[in-house]
């Protein structure tokens, strides 16, 4: 690992470590036979006993946890920690653990600066805020919120959590310039409130996808997404992810349009343990596959199965073989990083409005007259007359030029140009297109 690390940052690329601090596994982790004190025997989550970070001799626990994080980053030299489901470790002590975690691994990167990211399912804002603020001093969340408004979007789906997003232009607006959609309302899913308000909070801080191991999974199947929707919507959707103001996760071999699935799979502990894991699966993703959970049990492969690991390994001659998809993502993430005004992210502000049922716009404002507009459109070809939408406007002086679209045949895509006049404005279908301004003649 630390040759592996090593390796990785001679390349310029950064390794962040995937910490599970909210539960111990089904089997082979025996601390709780050897103290009383390890776990809170009263309480359940949804792994079992929670870990004692604030009860009675919780000191050394907490210890153990914190000693660990210095482990990694010193010994190591890993870039930062993406903590696993932190809603789940329950925590009263004055400092939260994780917090505690977090400033321990800086204190040992020293002058290395290194990223901190939670997924948290309760969209909790002070883990990203400062703690002179009273937060936790994380970095950066995952946002799921953006994940389950992107499948309805692409897919129509509506069962389980999906039920309540709209995948509506108006959830993607409010995702760039507040990051969470769910601050505190209730939902059907959980039949509770989720979220804090986030309004302070940098659409940088947030971390966006459309694909991760647990959403794939959660499939059942496994299907990647560009399967379960048409070519350009799930560009246009590539594009709005890798341009948007917050920070994209893509997940392993989707940037070359991977065809291989990404099943649950796990090979621990004896018949029992792995019977209990599976029914617990098939509990879970019924909801999912609109399936009793018999019959999930029926239909989702063993996930003891060698032959369930085997189909997920990668094909890296997709690379050549999806070449139009690989480039795609290529020339997103170069245009992201080298553009003038994207590069910024939320820098000089940004604004959005929704022009129909399935299409809006972004607006990158910025000095100088170096504004971008991004217009998404995931559904059938549209124009604007009249085009009354003030966002639409270039800067005085100045006109709208096309900088990128995803319906290039670079990409496979049909060439439909948008056309933007002062009369009106023709949106190609399932397409997003980049504009900039330029001086007008």
């Amino acid at each position: 690992m630390r040759a592996f690390i090593d390796r990785t940052h001679s390349l310029g690329l950064a390794v962040i470590l995937d910490v599970v601090y909210n539960h111990f596994g089904p089997d082979g982790n025996y601390l709780a036979v050897f103290s009383d004190d390890y776990l809170v025997r009263q309480k359940e989550n949804e792994w079992g006993n929670p870990i004692n970070f604030d009860g009675q001799n919780s000191g050394p626990v907490r210890e153990f946890f914190i000693t660990n994080a210095r482990y990694w980053i010193e010994e190591f030299h890993f870039d930062g920690f993406r903590f696993d489901a932190t809603h789940a470790i329950r925590d009263q002590s004055t400092e939260y653990i994780i917090g505690a975690v977090g400033r321990a691994a800086r204190e040992a990167a020293g002058a290395r600066s290194i990223v901190l990211i939670a997924e948290n399912d309760l969209q909790e804002a002070k883990m990203v805020q400062p703690r002179s603020e009273g937060g936790d001093g994380l970095d950066g969340l995952w946002n799921d919120d953006f994940h389950h408004s992107a499948v309805v979007a692409l897919t129509g789906r509506n069962e389980a959590y999906y039920r309540d997003y709209r995948g509506a232009p108006q959830e993607f607006i409010s995702a760039a310039k507040y990051g969470f959609l769910y601050q505190g309302q209730a939902r059907s899913w959980r039949k509770a409130l989720r979220g804090t308000p986030t309004f302070r909070i940098a659409p940088e801080v947030f971390v966006c996808f459309i694909e991760n191991h647990d959403q794939i999974a959660n499939t059942g199947p496994g299907q990647r997404l560009r399967f379960q929707t048409s070519p350009g919507r799930y560009r246009a959707m590539t594009a709005l992810l890798l341009l948007g103001p917050w920070t994209p996760l893509l997940f392993q071999g989707q940037e070359f349009g991977v065809s291989s699935p990404f099943q649950f799979f796990a090979d621990i502990g004896d018949t029992s343990v792995r019977d209990a894991i599976r029914r617990g699966r098939a509990e879970w993703l019924a909801p999912f596959l609109t399936l009793t959970e018999e019959e999930a049990w029926r239909t989702l492969p063993a996930p003891d199965d060698p032959a369930v690991f085997g189909r997920c390994k990668l094909d890296l001659s997709e690379r050549e073989k999806n070449r139009e998809l690989y480039d795609l993502h290529i020339d997103l993430l170069k245009l992201r990083r080298e553009d003038s005004r994207f590069r910024q992210q939320s820098s000089g502000g940004i604004d959005g409005a929704v022009l129909g049922s399935a299409s809006f716009i972004l607006r990158y404002f910025s000095e100088n007259n170096d504004d971008r507009l991004l217009v998404v459109n995931f559904g059938d070809g549209q124009i604007l007359h009249p085009a009354s939408e003030p966002l639409l406007a270039p800067p005085s002086g100045y006109r709208w030029e096309t900088l990128w679209t995803s319906e290039s045949p670079r990409y496979a895509g049909a060439s439909a140009a948008l056309i933007a006049t002062p009369e009106q404005w023709v949106l190609p279908a399932e397409s997003t297109v980049a504009l900039r301004p330029v001086l007008a003649n």
